[in-house]
């Protein structure tokens, strides 16, 4: 069962094949089996899950038929829920019990979705390794020695182990894309502000996206019906009508024109990536796609702008955590402004500290124009771009990562050479579009290797179909890492 696709779990538990409790406790018991190896989630309480399992049961009982209704579910410990330590894979925020939940967490808890637990997660959602945790690194499952990605590494690991049938995760720069391409699932980052953000804790909030992330694209699908909708409590949230984003998902691709941006397959594209990503090009022809070349001069420069504008609001955000209203406070100090800098200098972990300081210098008397307002110009640029590929094209092809999953401790030490491990996905955040990533083949050494898709705004629902029909044709989304 724990092969199954949300749907297929879904018409169990209709059938009465299973029970929410029962198959919550199967999950429970592979997270007591094989999380001390993985780290793959930070809080874990059996006795809340059991409780939302047992009200699943009961909503069933009395007659509901939700589609999502008692199934499991793992959260990113970006959200805060209610009753839950909400860590942010902090000590910043190690002690922290959210008193309230995320938008996104409260439309699952609606839907009758059991929570499994808090998955584990780069500090404050920076990094692309999951090495920044303060709970510590999270251990790839098809390789014990390979990085998940990050910063959703926990969601990634515990979907591809199946600890979880399905995950949120948050996508800032490639969060969501880049481990579900190391971990060999796929994963969804929606048009910006279709998912509130309401409750979840902030990095950059001009980038932030939350998404579904599941082996399947037809499960993230169901998922996005679940959690995307308008949000008063969210300024940045778009008020548009409910729609399926699973109604496409069976149209067939004749006449799919597809565009390949020769600046995805330049220099620095591994090998064994572009030939996986050629034998999907190959699969896309057959099933009655087109391909054009499309160009995105701008997007060499997406790396240097995001680190510049994601730390100036990450610098902003980061601001509310002092030791004064809730969270760590360092036991010793001799006044209030001892207390702010001792707190945040044993509260933030170091790749924290850094993008602080960047941020704050960007955003600095005699900089502000030098380094962000251009950054803000050079973003619209790059959304410009896109524009104007996808005159050309219906959605854009290419690799989510320029690797297979790099080692532990490989990029540690060398902080320009992990970003770059989001040279493909960032672009994506900083013109607000939608991207997923689906599992393509494998690596000489078995690391998974991830397919890019990008469509143009508001055009989930396309690129789930376009997803949907390559899976229907290759089971690299159904393997699962052995001894697990």
């Amino acid at each position: 069962m724990i092969n199954d696709s949300l749907k297929q779990l879904s018409a169990a538990l209709a059938a009465k094949q299973i029970s929410s409790v029962e198959l919550a406790s199967l999950y429970l018991g592979r997270i007591a089996t094989h999380n001390a190896r993985l780290n793959a989630f930070i809080t874990v309480d059996r006795e809340k899950t059991l409780a939302e399992a047992r009200s699943a049961d009961a909503r069933r009982a009395a007659g509901e038929t939700g589609a999502m209704l008692g199934i499991p579910i793992a959260h990113k410990d970006i959200f805060c829920t209610d009753g839950w330590r909400t860590t942010c894979g902090s000590k910043m925020l190690s002690n922290f019990v959210a008193p309230y939940d995320a938008s996104i967490i409260g439309k699952f808890k609606q839907a009758g979705m059991v929570s499994l637990g808090k998955t584990n997660m780069d500090e404050f959602a920076m990094g692309s390794s999951n090495e920044t945790s303060f709970f510590g690194a999270v251990k790839n499952p098809w390789d014990e020695n390979a990085v998940p990605g990050g910063s959703s590494g926990g969601s990634a690991a515990a979907v591809a182990a199946r600890l979880a049938p399905a995950a949120t995760g948050t996508d800032t720069g490639g969060s969501i894309r880049q481990p579900a391409s190391l971990c060999g699932i796929s994963g969804l980052k929606p048009t910006y502000g279709i998912c509130s953000r309401y409750g979840m804790i902030a990095f950059a909030s001009s980038l932030d996206q939350a998404g579904p992330m599941a082996p399947s694209a037809e499960d993230c699908a169901l998922l996005m019906n679940v959690m995307a909708g308008f949000d008063e409590r969210d300024s940045t949230s778009l008020e548009r009508e409910q729609e399926d984003y699973a109604r496409d998902l069976d149209k067939p691709l004749s006449g799919l024109k597809i565009g390949l941006p020769k600046e995805f397959f330049a220099e620095g594209l591994s090998a064994e990536v572009a030939q996986k990503i050629d034998g999907a090009i190959a699969e896309y022809r057959k099933l009655g796609a087109q391909t054009v070349e499309v160009s995105l001069p701008n997007m060499g420069l997406s790396v240097p702008v995001y680190y510049v504008l994601a730390p100036a609001e990450a610098s902003s955000n980061l601001s509310r955590f002092d030791g004064v209203r809730y969270g760590y406070r360092t036991a010793e100090y001799r006044d209030l402004l001892d207390m702010y800098e001792k707190t945040r200098a044993e509260g933030f972990g170091a790749e924290v500290k850094r993008r602080i300081m960047i941020g704050t210098y960007v955003l600095s008397h005699g900089y502000y124009d030098a380094y962000y307002l251009q950054a803000q110009k050079i973003r619209r640029l790059i959304a410009a771009d896109f524009a104007a590929a996808f005159k050309q094209c219906d959605v854009i092809l290419g690799p989510t990562a320029p690797t297979p999953a790099f080692n532990s401790g490989e990029k540690a030490s060398d902080p320009v050479a992990m970003y770059l491990s989001d040279i493909y996905t960032i672009a994506v955040n900083l013109a607000g579009l939608p991207g997923m990533s689906i599992p393509c083949g494998f690596s000489a050494s078995g690391r998974p290797i991830g397919l890019q898709l990008i469509g143009n705004l508001f055009s989930e629902a396309r690129l789930l179909n376009v997803a949907h029909q390559y899976q229907l044709q290759s089971d690299w989304h159904l393997r699962r890492p052995t001894g697990l």
